[in-house]
């Protein structure tokens, strides 16, 4: 009896500790930066191999199509994809910063300071589940166990330097003693993706965290470079499905309960045509030059969104200013050969979840974005062959979001879902609460 007695006294015990850890499954995030939900769904028809993607539409779960966020961007997307909010509440509106006269040397949206909701890394370490991260947008200073955030500047040594100093203390020194340099920020090859991956194993092996994200960026890189459906774009994919096999690979040795989950940013489009919104708006006086060409003053300027544009009034308040803009806008949009398809005012953009520091919001047709450089002509060949941002309601902007792990529906297509709902879907998965997200977990 006294033996018995102990035993169900351990047993109590242990119920709370074994009910606290089955709510907790570990769970892999895994992003495809611009992998359309065609590739997977219609692989066969692209003469795709990705053995390892079509895997997840058998054994998991599947959106038939993701409904993205305005802008269509890598940043705004994946802010929300681990906060489940919109960029208007969550503040990354834009994959770069507002910098209207063009000082900041290109600064990407790099941290997550500037998340203003809680994301599934704070839910996760609020919980006392061990958080990773590789690469993912916007985790510069994030609240991350074991990070390695993605960031860079010029592309030069010193850029390893900045990530050392960046990432958690001593994590990337111990990492390269044992599988030698880590990549650069910068390069987006998919020799880059590959060099990644084997962190990301070593990370899954070593760290064993329960609630892990990852990014690749090859196939966004290359569909810039040689548009989408391209043979170079297919064969990008075909190496990424290997690194998903090497990522999962790991996370089901260390965990056989781990869930992956799958998801990209945005779709992608053919482009050919840049038009210069800083020669238009400085040939109307809104923008101001000066001798050496540098932007010197300014009372309206676009903000580069790819395939819409931001615009913003220095002063809101100067009606003089507005109609001058409206002007503009109007005869731009009536100039058939720019592209234009809308513009959007303040009301119609908070309507949409974008951007609440635009004053007006311009969206390109398809084959047209706003170019980068503003030294060009107004009209001119693009320097890409393959665009996103364009308006999320365009089925080319869809995104994809695949899932597998136990507890998981096999074989079960979910239609179409909202972004906004896969970070309600993992915090529940995860065990941990995530009250601020606007979407709902899709089963």
């Amino acid at each position: 009896m006294k033996h018995r007695s102990r035993f169900f006294c351990l047993l109590a015990l242990s119920l709370p500790l074994a009910a606290h850890a089955a709510q907790h499954t570990s769970v892999l995030l895994i992003s495809l930066d611009g992998l359309r939900p065609g590739d997977v769904l219609e692989a066969e028809q692209r003469g795709l191999k990705i053995p390892t993607l079509r895997r997840f539409l058998s054994e998991g779960s599947y959106a038939n199509a993701v409904h993205g966020v305005t802008p269509t961007l890598t940043y705004p997307s994946h802010t929300t994809l681990i906060t489940g909010v919109s960029p208007a509440k969550h503040g990354i509106v834009s994959n770069l910063t507002f910098d209207p006269t063009l000082k900041n040397q290109i600064g990407w949206a790099w941290y997550a300071e500037d998340i203003r909701v809680p994301t599934l890394w704070d839910a996760a370490h609020q919980a006392g589940l061990r958080t990773a991260n590789e690469h993912w947008p916007v985790s510069v200073g994030a609240q991350v166990d074991f990070n390695l955030p993605q960031i860079w500047r010029s592309g030069m040594p010193d850029d390893r330097k900045l990530l050392k100093a960046l990432a958690t203390p001593g994590l990337l020194d111990s990492m390269e003693h044992e599988l030698g340099p880590y990549v650069d920020g910068i390069d987006e090859s998919i020799e880059g993706d590959e060099n990644r991956a084997r962190f990301a194993v070593h990370l899954i092996e070593h760290k064993h965290p329960q609630f892990m994200t990852a990014y690749f960026t090859a196939l966004d890189h290359q569909q810039h470079l040689s548009g989408p459906d391209t043979p170079a774009a297919h064969a990008t994919l075909e190496r990424i499905d290997n690194i998903v096999a090497q990522l999962v690979t790991a996370a089901r040795k260390a965990d056989p309960r781990s869930v992956v989950c799958i998801v990209s940013d945005h779709g992608f489009a053919p482009l050919h045509h840049d038009v210069n919104l800083f020669a238009a708006f400085a040939d109307a006086g809104l923008l101001r030059f000066d001798a050496s060409g540098q932007i010197s003053g300014w009372d309206a300027a676009p903000w580069y969104n790819a395939g819409a544009a931001a615009i913003v009034l220095r002063d809101p308040k100067d009606a003089a200013v507005r109609q001058r803009v409206v002007s503009l806008l109007d005869k731009l949009r009536g100039n058939a050969d720019l592209g234009i398809d809308r513009v959007l005012e303040r009301e119609q953009i908070a309507a949409l979840g974008g951007n609440p520091q635009a004053d007006y919001w311009l969206d390109f047709k398809l084959d047209y974005e706003m170019g980068p450089d503003p030294k060009a002509p107004l009209l001119s060949a693009s320097h890409y062959l393959g665009m996103h941002g364009y308006r999320a309601d365009l089925p080319e902007m869809q995104s994809t979001f695949l899932i597998s792990g136990p507890g998981i529906p096999a074989g079960h297509a979910l239609g179409q879902i909202d972004m906004r709902d896969i970070a309600p879907t993992l915090a529940k998965l995860l065990g941990v609460n995530l009250p601020s997200a606007e979407g709902k977990p899709v089963f």
